[in-house]
Order: C-alpha cells, then sequence, then structure tokens
C-alpha cells in the first residue's frame, strides 16, 4: 500500500505557518509604547532603600 502525497495542501499549510510566524515577528519588531515618569520611579527607589534599610 503506497502513500499519496497531497503537494497542494502541503504547501498550503506551510505557507500558512510562515505567515503565522511572520505575523508574531512583525508585533514583537513594534516597540511598546510606555509613558513613564523617570523621576518618580527614581523617587520611588529611594523611598524603598530608605525603608529597607531602616527596618535592618
Amino acid at each position: 500500500m503506497t502513500v499519496t502525497r497531497l503537494k497542494r495542501k502541503h504547501r498550503k499549510n506551510i505557507a500558512r505557518a510562515n505567515n503565522k510566524q511572520r505575523i508574531i515577528k512583525q508585533l514583537l519588531l513594534t516597540p511598546v509604547l510606555k509613558n513613564v515618569d523617570l523621576d518618580e520611579l527614581k523617587a520611588r527607589f529611594t523611598k524603598s532603600d530608605a525603608t529597607t534599610e531602616a527596618a535592618a
């Protein structure tokens, strides 16, 4: 008994998988837009350091 290979379906499945991978890669390439206040972050870290030192 021989096994026939569905060439068109195989090509379509490979193309579909490649398209999904390409879409994921394009989504990962776009940077995440964030509004970050650096001064606030720095102040938050200095406050947490001071409290941990006082607790120790």
